[in-house]
């Protein structure tokens, strides 16, 4: 196993761990040797215990002033909290996919302004707001706000479709559709597919591997794609 110094281990905090990628990314973030500590910030229990694990409930992402004390001192953020389109109202998708991102950068910025933060987005975010779907306003809405938010390490993932791995209920129609037929589209559109752990490794290992200075990084899913195996790019 890979040794690494104590004064080179970093703390790492995660945004949405009960969710699919977040729950990899976690999992995977536990087990990185230059990981120090772990910290997930849900609305409910992952259900993990680990001896560098701390879990904290909060409730309400619309204000995150109270989260500032466990925010200081991160070295890491991986933002993985969202929603499906048709699982909740317009209102409350922009609420989700903008406000709760904004705050929680917001005071995560103040709290620990050298912190690099890896955001999950979506393949279409449109930050010009053109676009005439919701999800792609409103993740590019957040990117744009990350980008004028002065991260100095900032990375934006915008995968395509996310292959769960493990069966699960999906959210819709069009889930369940593609998940049956994912071997053909894999092999007809390979650049169109990621696996969900293989996107949540790549959000972690960008933040560890990357160094001082500043970054700012948009990655599409054929870019994800070759972190996790160049030859797939």
């Amino acid at each position: 196993m890979m040794i690494i110094p104590a004064k080179d281990r970093m703390r790492l905090v995660i945004v949405g761990a009960t969710g699919m990628v977040g729950g990899y990314a976690l999992r995977y973030a536990l087990n990185h040797p230059a990981v120090e500590r772990v910290t997930s910030i849900s609305r409910r229990k992952t259900g993990i215990s680990h001896p560098k694990f701390d879990e904290v409930l909060h409730r309400d992402f619309s204000d995150c002033s109270g989260l500032a004390q466990t925010l200081a001192g991160q070295d890491v953020a991986i933002f993985c909290l969202g929603t499906y389109t048709g699982a909740v109202t317009d209102a409350e998708m922009r609420k989700i996919t903008v406000d709760y991102t904004v705050e929680f950068a917001r005071v995560l910025r103040r709290s620990s302004p050298d912190a690099s933060f890896s955001f999950l987005s979506g393949s279409g975010a449109d930050p010009t707001g053109r676009s005439r779907l919701a999800f792609a306003r409103y993740k590019g809405e957040a990117e744009k706000a990350l980008l004028e938010s002065e991260f100095p390490r900032l990375y934006i993932f915008r995968p395509a479709y996310i292959y769960p791995v493990e069966p699960r209920k999906e959210p819709n129609f069009s889930y369940r559709l593609l998940r049956s037929v994912y071997p053909v589209f894999q092999l007809l559109f390979p650049n169109q597919v990621i696996r969900a752990d293989d996107l949540a490794k790549a959000m972690v290992d960008i933040t560890i591997r990357t160094g001082p200075g500043m970054e700012r990084v948009t990655l599409e899913n054929r870019d994800i794609r070759s972190m996790v195996d160049p030859s797939l790019g």
